[in-house]
């Protein structure tokens, strides 16, 4: 993909969340968007569902919406506020389970004059990668095995 290709993702997905956060986040309960797209080309998007207790952001809730579209590779994601707050970048819990859903996602971030687009494993450097953890193997050895 090229820069000017880049240029154009970037400005069509921070279009489409600043459409869904100005259109669909009412009051409290729903103040970020996110979109993204599909490593097929579809563009998804959703809101937070805010609750005291910690309900998910954005970001989350996108990947339940992506997964009911059949969207099951992401390859670029951006976050917006509500009330015009233009991009926000994900908060550490989302960075998280952003690259163990997707470590080959790019998010885009920065203030509105320095807008970029970066690797989800850049938010998060030093991380733990969940899927380099899982004993898989040892949980499907036949009893006795392990």
């Amino acid at each position: 993909m090229t820069t000017a290709e880049l240029d154009h993702v970037d400005r069509e997905l921070i279009r489409a969340a600043a459409q869904v956060a100005a259109t669909r986040c009412r009051g409290d309960n729903h103040t970020m968007a996110a979109a993204a797209r599909g490593h097929d080309g579809r563009i998804v998007t959703a809101v937070n569902a805010y609750h005291f207790t910690g309900g998910p952001c954005a970001e989350l809730v996108l990947i339940g919406a992506a997964a009911t579209q059949g969207v099951y590779e992401l390859d670029i994601i951006v976050a917006v506020g509500d009330r015009d707050r233009g991009v926000v970048p994900p908060c550490g819990r989302c960075r998280q389970v952003l690259l163990d859903y997707f470590p080959a996602l790019k998010v885009i971030v920065g203030a509105r004059d320095g807008l970029r687009t970066v690797s989800i494993a850049d938010l998060l450097p030093d991380s733990y990668v969940w899927a380099d953890r899982r004993l898989d193997a040892e949980v499907d050895a036949p009893p006795g095995t392990r």
